[in-house]
């Protein structure tokens, strides 16, 4: 029988994060510190509380009693009139609701909601093969963990434009769209993203919201996003590997 050793370990940051909208508190996640303003901006903008860069105000730190920051807590200033963002509330949450319950009922009402994304992008099928690789170099926490989720954007070229880890999967592509509607716009309708982990029905509704029209993942699909992705036009990737990979939805989008 081999000896026991004693070693230090690296491991992922996991931490609450509160997110406020106007001083009042709205959501609470768990994820991994850093580009936390991104975070909130994906996640509003993804879920349709904000539609547009222009509806997103400031993000600020909040304070605690004695004035010092929590670094926990953040507060989004929203350009959205006050019975606007009650709707907006009162629809999302009840979309999200009915996820799991009728997945019929939670598409119909996501698709009246997000655009067809209809964008004329065309790679080739070395470019998407090629993307996990680089993925896989700009996952430096990864490295060091094992244990952190990871969103990739890459241009049409293939070319990474940005990468974010997260304990969480869905934070992790937040923060993507996050950075991309604050630096580059949207709709990303010439851009892909590669997600590291498997693609639930929200990951495709996250990526179709932000108009990105390729969207890849080292994992499997669920059969609910498979769908999502084919409503709302976007071409699913799964089980991307070093030479092979599926294609769930609009194939057209993928050449050779």
């Amino acid at each position: 029988m081999g000896a026991g050793a004693t070693a230090e370990d690296s491991l992922a940051v996991e931490e609450p994060l509160e997110i406020r909208l106007g001083g009042r508190r709205f959501t609470l996640t768990m994820r991994t510190p850093g580009h936390d303003e991104e975070l909130a901006a994906g996640f509003l903008f993804a879920e349709g509380f904000i539609n547009s860069i222009a509806e997103l105000g400031e993000i600020r730190s909040v304070r605690d009693a004695k004035g010092a920051f929590e670094p926990n807590s953040i507060d989004v200033v929203l350009n959205v009139a006050a019975d606007d963002l009650r709707e907006r509330l009162r629809r999302n949450f009840a979309i999200a609701s009915s996820c799991g319950i009728c997945g019929r009922t939670s598409i119909e009402s996501l698709t009246r909601r997000i655009a067809t994304v209809d964008a004329p992008l065309r790679v080739h099928s070395d470019l998407i093969l090629a993307m996990a690789p680089k993925a896989r170099v700009a996952q430096e926490v990864f490295a060091t963990t094992g244990g952190l989720h990871a969103a990739g954007l890459f241009d049409s070229e293939g070319e990474l434009i940005v990468l974010r880890e997260d304990i969480g999967r869905h934070n992790a592509v937040d923060k993507v769209v996050g950075y991309a509607l604050r630096n580059l716009g949207a709709p990303l309708s010439s851009s892909m993203m590669l997600v590291s982990g498997r693609v639930s029905f929200d990951i495709v509704q996250k990526a179709a919201a932000a108009g990105i029209p390729i969207l890849a993942a080292i994992s499997a699909p669920s059969s609910l996003a498979v769908e999502l992705a084919e409503e709302t036009g976007v071409t699913l990737i799964g089980f991307l590997r070093e030479a092979s990979f599926n294609v769930y939805s609009r194939p057209e989008r993928i050449a050779g």
